[in-house]
């Protein structure tokens, strides 16, 4: 299938591993021009290094998410104009939601939905513009289903998920679609985090929780990054041009719900 987004400018958040690094490489491998943006340098310019390139322009910024203003600052900065933005932040810490410090709300919050906020309103004007526009948030599955042990994970993902669907509604007239790929457990330093933490407070072996998180899945594995990249360029491409304001699980089956 041919995604039609050859010579796009692609905007990728938390680029330097994981699902963003896997998107960013994929989206090279469709042509498109794509930009990195992550908080440590060595690692952007290692990425960028492995980035398919065919005569592209290829680019990254560093930026801290935990500072908005400063990243508004990085952004209007650049000459760079996009048609296509990924938003992707690590998680915030797990444990149970009556236990979590008013600042650990604050801080994913701001990570989180301030941070797409304002990447959104200095990107949208030139996806106005061109009259072609694609946002696409990786959440998680808990905006359908909560996760136990990620009490504070639930609640911000959620608000993400109604951020974008107002956003949809606001910009499907101008050619733009706002979508959410909701990734189930795939194999990142983030799963590994979560893996880690459960084990340390139920007492089981790493190998055991792991087992089990394969288990809560009808694939009974683990989705790799590229899986979900798969998702997620195809919801940047021209393909997916009748598709907004949508919640897409990539979790191997493992959410009960429609």
């Amino acid at each position: 299938m041919n995604l039609n987004i050859q010579n796009r400018n692609a905007l990728v958040c938390g680029s330097t591993q994981g699902i963003g690094k896997a998107s960013a490489i994929q989206l090279a491998e469709e042509g498109v021009n794509v930009t990195l943006i992550a908080r440590n340098e060595e690692k952007l310019k290692k990425v960028l290094d492995e980035l398919p390139n065919n005569n592209q322009r290829h680019a990254y910024i560093v930026a801290d998410f935990s500072n908005p203003k400063e990243l508004k600052e990085k952004i209007e900065a650049t000459s760079l104009e996009f048609h296509i933005l990924i938003n992707n932040t690590g998680g915030p810490a797990g444990g149970p939601v009556f236990n979590a410090q008013l600042d650990e709300f604050e801080r994913a919050f701001t990570q989180h939905l301030k941070c797409n906020h304002v990447l959104a309103q200095a990107i949208v004007p030139f996806m106005k513009k061109e009259g072609y526009g694609r946002v696409i948030n990786v959440i998680s599955t808990s905006v359908k289903q909560p996760l136990d042990g990620l009490g504070v994970s639930n609640t911000i993902r959620g608000a993400v998920a109604s951020w974008s669907k107002t956003l949809a509604n606001e910009l499907g007239q101008f050619g733009i679609t706002v979508n959410n790929v909701l990734p189930g457990a795939t194999g990142t330093e983030r799963l590994n985090e979560i893996i880690n933490n459960k084990a340390t407070k139920t007492g089981k072996t790493i190998e055991e929780v792991s087992e089990a998180m394969k288990n809560a899945s009808p694939a009974k594995r683990f989705a790799k990054p590229e899986e979900i990249a798969n998702a997620i360029v195809f919801l940047a491409s021209d393909k997916a041009s009748f598709i907004n304001g949508i919640n897409v699980p990539v979790d191997g089956g493992r959410t009960k719900s429609l």
